[in-house]
């Protein structure tokens, strides 16, 4: 076996991405208040840790009290000298005790940034393209070259992946797929879908006539009656790693049947474990799981949101239709899960307090795909694209404004009224929330204007109103049992901390730097928009105090204390959440401005 290193895995380019995470390190922790910098002169600031090392540096303050540092600044003072701060491994050895960490939380966290580190190399290689290369990339391919969430320091650890899983099957890989099927009897499987869209159905559009055909002909051939057997595809990796050595006693008593692989070749989304077909833009989005630690949470399918996948869609999509303001002005597109399997694990699940991932090891969903929802001369790009600065520093979207040929405060103006006018209006209106992260949500373009809002992932992250709204009376019991209700204190976090924190805060000082548009004009622009909203629906004033956005503070939601204190490592029964720590300033409040 030959050994095989990737050609960007280099010293210069481990340097680069160390760099940058240090001073990503340094602001995310400092920004959750695991560690006080103390300013030593106007813009420059200082960590003191144990052993007589200290960090310092020069950062910004950003309107969240947040920390902005500049990688090329920050050096490590130590006994044995001055040097530039380019390890943030070093940098967690020096801090874990400061942090509060576990020596084994410490130790799973070195494994976890070495991963992302590697992953970033790939991300720096000399034929990456420029700002103005990617605004010519398609949706799916624009993927691969995204750096993962701007928060989440160790946010491409992938947990359970080697590195050549990691080179097969990351979005930074960019290699195309063709997913294996399987047949599972029905004895475990549970197929869920809309209305009009039965297994039947589903397969004729997903797969040709060729195809299908042999898929079933398999099973026959085998003596199997394929009408007692459900179909879907797998992970090639979740295949080798979970299926067949955790469901062995089913794969040997032929209720998990290997089918082959589809004709279809698919790509990596950044979501990791969602795939988009290359081959036939029409077909559907699948999300299969992954049982890998990324972010927070092991990656799988959670069997009750699966199964209730389609009805959530189902009530979603139908208040949109039933709604002139987002059907016919806001236009919005909801990305609906259309279809869905759940295998169960007949012995796992019945075990008390099983560790959540042992519940969510294979099954499938079939999310409508994007293209097929665009009309003619629109094209489509995550919100999470519009924070990439390419090797040479150049922003993509400036490279986006300059193609459209606007100004940036009125490029700016058409992004937040793409974007707020439809999520308030499912807050306000119905007490509903998307979670729209940077990945979640997707700005259609027009002329390489924003123009609308696409938005996706509605089992996991759709939460609705734990306060009584009539409008939520006639919610179906499946939908109600699948979907968290939250107060509406919390569900507007969804907005202000998902949306305004998790990215807005890291767009404002590139709109600055590089289009030229104060942070302050930023905000300030953003809650105009909501003021809009709020003058254009005076009827719902009641709603906007009860879901008020523009408080003098938030909570603090802390991602990364989660990681490094409270959830590290361990496993537990309940999907983990972000941790809470304090409040800090909103740039949406004004002081004695009324709101209207």
């Amino acid at each position: 076996m030959s050994l095989i290193v990737p050609n960007d895995l280099t010293d210069d380019n481990w340097r680069r991405a160390g760099r940058a995470m240090v001073a990503k390190a340094l602001s995310e922790l400092s920004y959750e208040q695991l560690l006080e910098p103390v300013a030593t002169r106007d813009g420059a600031y200082r960590v003191d840790l144990p052993g007589g090392v200290s960090y310092t540096f020069t950062a910004q303050r950003g309107a969240f009290d947040d920390w902005r540092v500049d990688p090329d600044t920050v050096t490590r003072t130590a006994p044995e000298g001055d040097h530039p701060a380019e390890d943030p491994l070093r940098l967690l050895l020096d801090a874990h005790t400061t942090l509060g960490m576990t020596g084994d939380t410490t130790g799973h966290l070195v494994r976890e940034l070495t991963a992302t580190l590697a992953a970033e190399t790939r991300l720096l290689g000399e034929d990456a393209p420029t700002a103005e290369e990617l605004a010519d990339l398609p949706y799916a391919e624009l993927e691969g070259y995204q750096t993962g969430h701007p928060w989440l320091v160790p946010n491409k650890g992938r947990v359970g992946f080697s590195a050549s899983d990691a080179a097969n099957y990351a979005p930074e890989a960019r290699r195309l797929h063709r997913l294996p099927w399987i047949a599972v009897h029905r004895s475990l499987a549970r197929y869920s879908a809309v209305s009009g869209l039965d297994h039947t159905t589903l397969l004729a559009g997903e797969l040709d006539a060729d195809t299908r055909n042999r898929f079933l002909r398999g099973l026959s051939e085998q003596g199997l009656d394929p009408q007692s057997y459900v179909l879907l595809p797998v992970h090639p990796w979740q295949w080798d790693e979970v299926v067949l050595p955790t469901f062995a006693p089913d794969v040997a008593a032929r209720r998990i049947v290997p089918l082959g692989d589809g004709p279809d070749l698919y790509r990596a989304q950044q979501s990791i474990r969602t795939f988009t077909n290359t081959d036939r833009l029409d077909r559907h989005h699948v999300k299969l799981p992954l049982s890998i630690l990324n972010t927070l949470v092991w990656r799988g399918l959670p069997t009750e949101r699966t199964v209730a996948a389609p009805a959530v869609t189902t009530w979603v999509t139908g208040i949109a239709a039933a709604d002139p303001f987002l059907r016919d002005e806001t236009r919005a597109i909801l990305l609906g899960e259309v279809a869905s399997v759940t295998v169960r694990h007949q012995e796992l699940e019945e075990i008390t307090d099983v560790p959540y991932q042992y519940r969510e090891l294979l099954g499938a969903i079939w999310r409508q795909p994007l293209e097929a929802q665009l009309d003619e001369g629109e094209r489509a790009r995550t919100l999470a694209s519009l924070l990439h600065t390419d090797r040479n520093g150049d922003a993509f979207v400036a490279a986006l404004v300059a193609r459209s040929g606007l100004g940036a405060e009125e490029w700016l103006r058409r992004l937040f009224s793409a974007l707020l006018p439809p999520l308030l209006h499912f807050l306000y209106r119905y007490g509903v929330v998307f979670s729209p992260h940077g990945e979640n949500t997707i700005v259609v373009f027009r002329d390489e204007a924003p123009a609308r809002l696409a938005v996706k992932d509605f089992v996991d992250d759709v939460n609705v109103s734990a306060t009584h709204l009539p409008e939520l009376d006639g919610m179906p019991e499946e939908v109600d049992a699948a979907l968290l209700r939250e107060p509406p204190e919390f569900l507007r976090q969804f907005i202000q901390s998902g949306l305004f924190v998790g990215h807005f805060r890291y767009l404002a000082p590139i709109v600055e730097h590089h289009l030229g548009v104060s942070e302050e004009q930023f905000w300030s622009m953003l809650r105009d928009e909501v003021l809009a909203y709020q003058k254009r629906f005076p009827e719902l004033a009641d709603r906007f105090a009860m879901f008020d956005l523009f408080t003098p503070e938030i909570d603090r939601l802390c991602l990364n204390r989660n990681r490094l204190l409270l959830d590290a490592y361990r496993d537990r029964p309940e999907r983990p959440h972000a941790a809470v720590h304090g409040t800090v300033p909103n740039p949406l409040h004004q002081p004695g401005a009324g709101e209207q």
